[in-house]
């Protein structure tokens, strides 16, 4: 049997993904721009939380529309795999006990909370399914998929034409029944964890880039301005010292960057080799931004 390859619909989602992380880029790049400009004071410390605040839940909306990009359920006649993000579930097809639309519940299924268009996600009881885990982008192409552990729902863009493969697939019958398999994004981070060399390169980033922002909020107040080089005639080429918060930032949005892309290649044996690099490359990096003002304070201003 030809393999079923659905999707979830993902227009609205990431239309709404994509218009918070601009909207929250633009403010965040306004409050640091700002920062960058005033002097100590009372708007020094707001424009800081207000690019602060902004930046914060960035990465986890961007990953929000990432996983929505490539979520993707795949049913053959072994079973089903549902994708989506960091979150990949297997289940043979002999496992499946039934599948049908969520209209044909007697008592209606609420979505969970923070359920936005793209992000059906989550966990909800029902009281005559139970648990039902939500891995959805759009309410209105809701299936359940129940099997004796638990029920999910899932929103294929074409649901009847899944319903019917889902059928076709019951009818000739499992050859090689898949693998189960259940991976969540924290027990990925729980699994690299546990590796002794992986935990010191997380903790190794996370104290350099804390110790980054500590050194330059000291530095800012008692040096009004600082030589990032000099210029051609040999005079210094002397700053606001606020423009050091830009390196701080920077290392923080590259480590984090590095941290969440080497979760998603560590999920597969043959490419863990890549995590490691991205996480060696985050610490090291780190540590070079903090090597970057030393140099800066060795310039006479």
């Amino acid at each position: 049997m030809k393999t079923g390859l659905f999707s979830p619909s993902r227009r609205n989602g990431l239309l709404l993904h994509g218009s918070l992380l601009v909207a929250l880029a633009i403010i965040s790049a306004w409050g640091f721009f700002n920062l960058s400009r005033t002097t100590v004071g009372e708007n020094f410390v707001t424009y800081l939380l207000i690019g602060l605040i902004a930046f914060a839940p960035m990465p986890w909306i961007g990953y929000r529309a990432y996983a929505l990009l490539r979520a993707e359920y795949v049913l053959d006649r072994d079973g089903l795999e549902l994708r989506w993000g960091l979150r990949d579930e297997a289940i043979p097809l002999n496992d499946i006990e039934w599948v049908r639309s969520v209209n044909d519940l007697t008592h209606p299924l609420r979505l969970p909370s923070m359920s936005v268009p793209g992000a059906i996600l989550g966990l909800r009881r029902h009281p005559d399914l139970g648990v039902v885990e939500f891995i959805a982008s759009d309410r209105k192409n809701l299936l359940l998929v129940a099997t004796a552990k638990r029920v999910f729902a899932i929103s294929p863009a074409r649901p009847s034409d899944f319903t019917q493969t889902f059928a076709r697939a019951i009818e000739l019958g499992s050859v090689t029944p898949a693998q189960p398999k259940s991976l969540y994004p924290s027990f990925i981070v729980t699994q690299a964890w546990t590796n002794g060399l992986i935990r010191y390169l997380w903790l190794a980033a996370l104290f350099l880039n804390l110790g980054l922002f500590v050194w330059v909020s000291l530095i800012i107040p008692s040096n009004p301005n600082i030589g990032l080089g000099f210029n051609p005639d040999g005079t210094v080429d002397a700053v606001p010292s606020l423009q050091l918060i830009i390196l701080p930032l920077t290392s923080t949005f590259l480590a984090l960057t590095g941290f969440l892309t080497g979760l998603y290649y560590f999920r597969w044996e043959k490419t863990q080799i890549i995590s490691f690099i991205l996480w060696i490359s985050s610490a090291l990096e780190s540590l070079s931004f903090l090597i970057a003002i030393l140099f800066i304070l060795s310039i006479p201003v």
